[in-house]
C-alpha cells in the first residue's frame, strides 16, 4: 500500500474511533488490543480485526505497539534519541 493511501487509512480509522469516544490519535485496532482486558466487547472486536487482518500476525497487539512506538507521526515529529 502507498504511504498516501496507508496515511490516509489511518486518518479515517482514527476519525472513526474518535467518533465513537476513543482517543484522537489511537486507531480502532490499538484500542480493541489495549481494552481486551477490560470488557468483552473489546475482547470480541480484537478477534474480528485481527480475523479481518489474517495476514498479518497478532494485528491488534502491533497496532498498539504502533501507538506506544508513535511510528504514525511524520518524521518531522520523530523525537531524537537520548543520549
Amino acid at each position: 500500500m502507498g504511504i498516501r493511501l496507508k496515511q490516509v487509512a489511518i486518518a479515517f480509522d482514527q476519525l472513526f474511533n474518535a467518533l465513537f469516544a476513543g482517543w484522537a490519535d489511537e486507531t480502532i485496532s490499538a484500542r480493541a488490543y489495549r481494552c481486551s482486558d477490560k470488557k468483552m466487547r473489546w475482547t470480541i472486536a480484537m478477534e474480528v480485526i485481527d480475523a479481518i487482518f489474517f495476514w498479518q500476525q497478532d494485528h491488534c497487539l502491533n497496532a498498539y505497539l504502533e501507538e506506544i512506538e508513535r511510528s504514525h507521526l511524520p518524521p518531522a515529529y520523530a523525537r531524537p534519541d537520548p543520549k
